[in-house]
Formats: C-alpha cells, structure tokens, sequence
C-alpha cells in the first residue's frame, strides 16, 4: 500500500515477506542525524544507502548498516513513504513480539524525527493519528494493543521512541478519531 498523503522516496532496504505473514503490528521508532539535530535531509540519505560519511563523525559509525522504515515523520508533520507497506522493510533489527521473532516479517515501521528525551511536536501528533488510522484501515490485524515502541520489541536493545512519546495522548486521539 502507498499513502496517498506521504511523499514517495523509493529506499530499497526491503525485501518480500515471508509468504503467509499478515502484518498485525505497528511499531513506532525515533531517529535524528546526526543525533540530537533536526532538520534536514540526512535521515532521507541514511534510508537511500547515500549518506555521506564524512559529514559527520557519527555517520562513520552507522555506514555500513542497511535500514529503513516504511515511513517517517518530520518535525513539522511531513510524512515521507520510503517501502510499500506490502514490502518488509529493514527496521527492527533482533526483534520479538508476544513470542514471534523478526518482526519485521509482520510489521510496519514508522520513524518519528526526535529523540528519547525531547518533546514530539504536535504535528507529528496529528501525522501519526493520520497515518495510523490508514494503516489500521488497510491492516485490520493492527489494533490498539499492537501498536509498540521498538523498546517493546527489542528490549534492553533499543529505548524508542523514549520517554517524551505520550503514549497517552496518542491512543486517546487515536481513540477519539474512529469514534468520529
């Protein structure tokens, strides 16, 4: 499926699923590049294989690994689409989820632009509530309770999307949108 909202950007860090996977979970990152900054086009490069590892000292370290996530969302609410949703793309790593390994085989992945410990802008919010509520549309599978951090499915691995993500606040609107 593509997002007829988002921005198309075609990654190639993908391959088929598994035959028979329904998708059935939604997991929810963070990523800033270089981290801790916002803004501009290096988490689009690192997606597409092209960041350039000279920029920044950080990006040496992260030069060689081959990742995305189906979506992104900037700051400011832009949604960028870099994998069909039928397509599994490369971002959860060693994952386990209620008992099933590589959850990449049945999930969606999406990147909000921000860190553990700073606040998500409201229009990514908004962006999220939007998205999710196509993607749950399309993937009935996905509900409220399988809608995750990737701290929940890798922990003690990663810590996204962190503390400043207000679970609370996202599942209420999420909540609130279908009743209208």
């Amino acid at each position: 499926m593509k997002v007829s909202f988002a921005r198309q950007v075609t990654s190639h860090h993908f391959n088929q699923r598994p035959d028979g996977a329904d998708v059935d979970l939604l997991v929810i990152h963070n990523i800033s590049l270089p981290p801790g900054e916002f803004g501009g086009n290096y988490i689009e490069q690192f997606f597409l294989g092209n960041l350039d590892s000279a920029a920044h000292p950080f990006f040496k370290e992260i030069e060689d690994l081959r990742v995305a996530a189906h979506f992104l969302i900037k700051r400011d609410g832009e949604v960028i689409q870099f994998i069909d949703t039928e397509h599994r793309a490369w971002h959860a790593g060693v994952s386990i989820w209620q008992g099933r390994e590589n959850c990449n085989d049945y999930s969606i992945g999406i990147e909000l632009e921000g860190t553990d410990d700073l606040n998500y802008e409201p229009e990514q919010y908004d962006a999220l509530v939007q998205l999710t509520q196509a993607l749950i549309g399309e993937y009935p599978g996905i509900t409220l309770e399988r809608i995750v951090g990737h701290c929940d499915i890798a922990p003690g691995r990663k810590t996204d999307p962190g503390k400043s993500f207000d679970w609370s606040l996202f599942k209420k609107r999420l909540t609130e949108s279908k009743l209208s």
